[in-house]
């Protein structure tokens, strides 16, 4: 880059146009919002047939186009400011080298060389010539110097002060270039294709533009205020959101949605609109992958003579073949299968009057078994809360099993029932499953490392669910945390974690199917024995109450459904371990009226 053009550079310009870009994606995402909630959300409330299914084919496609949009123009806006806080920064260089070169008596020339007038050192006979001198960027040690050397030799004492400006200039220029190099084929990656559908290919090249502009915006995004690191908690977490600028927090959403998606403490919104980039980006990479890898061989079997008998056996090659994909193709499998639940759920809404869908953690990886948290409703903006942990054998691949849609299905069951009860006042229920849950009972959930891990794991979202929705005069909204089989002991450790001076964030405890939840009795909990509240199955007296006790997860050998442990003990017509959310059973009723708030219309036993 050139003098003339580093002077003329408008850092604003770039800035506005940045903004406009935001303001795009603000529309879109204003877009999207309307065409998922109010528009495809009331068709499938009000309509059914052929025809509204095709419309809601539509629908669904356009909400894909307008969220592509709003994440490309998030980047771009982002890339925008990011170039344009690196140009800023070479022109302010170059800005503060002339106005010292103007002042220390000397002329930049256009093309960066900078004159001196004529001068002499203290006793000198004569002053010396007046002369011109071309900077040079990024000097070594032994290039300094030799710059010295020539400075103390130099007769007229000009010569090292021009000598000073004109290498501040070059290195100035050197830096503009080097950031326009930079950012130009990043900023010309941006584009989408000419056509009006949005594939899996677009949105792993989204995936990759995003790395691109991360690669360049290095530096731009170090200079943002940072996120409070993993100890400092959500209420940090909410504090500094809120201290960003609408440009900081667009580059954050940009560039690190998983981070942002993952910070209890931040608004449901903000989480939802971070998880969905991170949730179609990794939808779009693994159906892509899982098409790249070649078929099976055709003669998958033959058969072998062993001992007299023959026995059918896998080939070499297939086996060649499934030692090398076999894995992968599981992983892929199971992954795509859990978002395809999620996806289902977002495609669910307005059934029932069902709410719109936020995501507010997602991850294939993590955990071993995935992390998924979705509400149904905004639950910053609710008056009632109904947070769901599931319990042994949940992940991300079975989240929606079953005719019911699983745990996710849980979720809308117990958002439908509480709604019931809550005369007009907003609910909103979530499916917690961000902590590491037993895969066997008689192996895995008699141990209670799992709860010790994911306990504390929902106690900062908990946190983070108050930070997000508290008012100024401190309130929140009423929330209750339900926890089923080994949920519940996931939950009874959240209960007894973080400090006694913690802000209270739970208001009611349910308990369903539970083996112990670490606590000798109800008022351990801190939220009072009167706000405690269990419910069992035929099969869990004798079998998940008992195994509990035996294996210590309730301590004392106490569990929620024995009176001595102090709480309220619900009916329950449940006719097995997990028959509790049956719609039209009173299991499903108490829960319902917990949630609500509605202690009145709990049945005991």
């Amino acid at each position: 880059m050139d003098l003339k053009t580093l002077q003329s550079f408008k850092q604003n310009e770039y800035e506005d146009a940045a903004d406009g870009y935001r303001a795009v994606g603000d529309m879109a995402s204003a877009a999207k919002d309307a065409v998922d909630g109010r528009i495809s959300g009331g068709l499938r409330h009000e309509v059914k047939g052929a025809a509204a299914d095709a419309a809601l084919a539509e629908l669904k496609l356009l909400s894909g186009n307008f969220h592509y949009a709003q994440t490309e123009c998030g980047l771009v806006s982002t890339a925008l400011n990011g170039f344009a806080f690196d140009v800023g920064a070479a022109k302010r260089k170059l800005d503060a080298a002339l106005a010292d070169a103007q002042a220390g008596g000397c002329t930049v020339n256009p093309d960066g060389s900078v004159s001196f007038p004529a001068g002499s050192k203290p006793g000198a006979e004569k002053p010396a010539d007046a002369g011109t001198v071309t900077g040079s960027a990024g000097g070594t040690d032994t290039s300094d110097a030799i710059e010295r050397q020539a400075i103390n030799i130099h007769p007229n004492p000009y010569y090292g002060r021009a000598l000073d400006y004109a290498n501040r200039i070059s290195d100035a220029l050197k830096e503009a270039t080097d950031a326009d190099a930079k950012w130009a084929p990043k900023l010309r990656a941006l584009k989408a294709d000419d056509d009006l559908k949005v594939t899996d290919k677009d949105w792993a090249d989204t995936q990759s533009d995003m790395g691109g502009v991360n690669d360049a915006g290095k530096t731009y995004l170090e200079s943002l205020p940072q996120p409070p690191g993993k100890d400092e908690g959500p209420d940090a977490n909410a504090a500094w959101w809120k201290g960003l600028t609408p440009e900081q927090q667009e580059a954050w959403l940009s560039l690190r949605p998983a981070t942002v998606g993952a910070l209890d403490g931040l608004p449901s919104p903000v989480r939802d609109e971070a998880n969905r980039v991170v949730f179609a980006e990794t939808r779009a990479q693994y159906q892509m992958e899982l098409n790249s890898i070649p078929k099976p061989p055709a003669n998958e079997w033959t058969w072998i003579t062993a001992g007299g008998y023959p026995s059918k056996v896998h080939t070499d090659e297939w086996m060649d073949w499934h030692r090398k994909y076999g894995d992968r193709i599981d992983f892929l499998n199971n992954s795509l299968k859990g978002m395809n639940a999620i996806q289902d759920r977002f495609d669910r809404t307005g059934q029932g009057g069902l709410p719109e869908a936020y995501l507010l953690g997602f991850d294939t990886k993590g955990l071993d078994d995935g992390r998924v948290i979705l509400a149904n409703g905004n639950p910053d903006t609710a008056d009632h809360v109904g947070v769901y942990v599931p319990g042994t054998f949940a992940g991300i691949e079975s989240i929606g099993d079953g005719d019911d849609h699983g745990d996710l299905g849980r979720g809308d069951r117990l958002w439908a029932e509480s709604n019931k009860f809550a005369l007009g006042q907003n609910v909103s229920t979530i499916t917690w499953l961000d902590y590491n849950a037993p895969d066997g009972i008689f192996t895995e959930a008699t141990k209670g490392k799992y709860a010790e891990e994911g306990g504390p794991r929902l106690y900062d979202f908990l946190q983070g669910n108050r930070a997000a929705q508290e008012n100024a005069d401190g309130s929140r909204a009423h929330t209750t945390v339900m926890g089923h089989s080994y949920g519940s002991t996931v939950v009874g450790v959240s209960a007894q974690s973080g400090s006694w001076q913690d802000a209270k964030a739970v208001d009611d405890f349910v308990f369903v199917g539970s083996p112990g939840v670490q606590a000798d009795r109800a008022a351990d909990l801190g939220a009072g024995a009167d706000h405690v509240w269990a419910m069992g199955g035929p099969w869990d007296d004798q079998g998940v109450r008992q195994g509990g006790r035996l294996v210590g997860l309730g301590d004392n050998w106490t569990i929620p459904t024995d009176e001595r442990f102090g709480g309220n003990i619900m009916r329950s017509d449940s006719d097995g371990h997990s028959g509790f959310w049956e719609p039209e059973s009173q299991s499903l009723r108490n829960q319902g009226a917990v949630i609500a708030g509605r202690y009145d219309r709990v049945e005991l036993e």
